[in-house]
């Protein structure tokens, strides 16, 4: 990824017809512009994830019922043949149970911050699951890295804790990878977006990568969308059973 930069641009602006590959000298507000123009809008989303868990060491596979409502919930009820686990995760709490050591958990997202030495707030997660920017890109000040496939933006601060880098399909403007790197560290996340599939005029990812990094070992989850609609109504039942008992994540 070399090349030069191009810096951020006067007011108002057109947005940029879709192209083959990237168009060069554009202006940073047409580039956000024709992003955001494009940009999955959805109400609530269910789908039937088959997911791959990979750390090196070993490799798990589980079906996954997923249900979300923006803004208001994520809902996922994980199944080996059998449902095993359930979770669920509102702007407020996160709560989750397994069946096999009838464990659960019930918190916020500060575990996943201090894990990552991150601010994820929950529509981040779920601008993660749905193939959307974590970052807002109408904020800020930004620049583009020049690329034969895509138009990459990244922000001028180099002083920011949590660096993100995004990567765009110059034809639909989607997105197509998200990268985030702490400087100082070893760690990066990187989510890659394929084959997305048209629903009711929207463009949803058919295929979610998740890599973590964190200069030792390398984690890897992909989960892929089948059976996927936005629904009218969704229901999220959730009770921890029972006798189960407390863990700290």
């Amino acid at each position: 990824m070399v090349g030069g930069m191009l810096l951020v641009s006067a007011c108002k602006s057109p947005a940029l017809p879709p192209s083959r590959t990237p168009m060069k000298e554009i202006q940073i507000k047409e580039l956000t512009k024709s992003i955001t123009k494009n940009q999955l809008r959805y109400q609530r989303f269910r789908s039937r994830v088959k997911t791959t868990y990979d750390d090196g060491k070993r490799k798990q596979q589980i079906i996954i019922n997923l249900r979300m409502e923006k803004s208001k919930s994520i809902w996922m009820s994980a199944n080996m043949i059998v449902p095993i686990a359930k979770l669920l995760v509102t702007p407020e709490k996160v709560s989750f149970y397994e069946k096999f050591q009838k464990t659960y958990f019930e918190g916020d997202v500060s575990f996943i911050n201090q894990k990552l030495d991150s601010r994820f707030e929950f529509s981040d997660l779920q601008n993660l699951l749905m193939g959307l920017p974590l970052t807002d890109i109408n904020r800020g000040r930004w620049e583009t890295i020049s690329h034969p496939k895509y138009y990459i933006l990244t922000p001028k601060s180099q002083k920011l804790r949590f660096r993100p880098t995004f990567f765009f399909d110059p034809n639909s403007f989607l997105l197509l990878e998200q990268r985030f790197m702490i400087p100082g560290t070893k760690n990066n996340l990187t989510i890659k977006y394929l084959n997305h599939q048209k629903l009711d005029g929207e463009f949803v990812p058919g295929e979610v990568q998740i890599s973590l990094f964190d200069g030792k070992d390398l984690k890897r989850i992909n989960m892929e969308y089948t059976r996927a609609d936005f629904p009218d109504r969704l229901s999220t039942p959730f009770d921890i059973p029972s006798g189960y008992e407390p863990i700290e994540m």
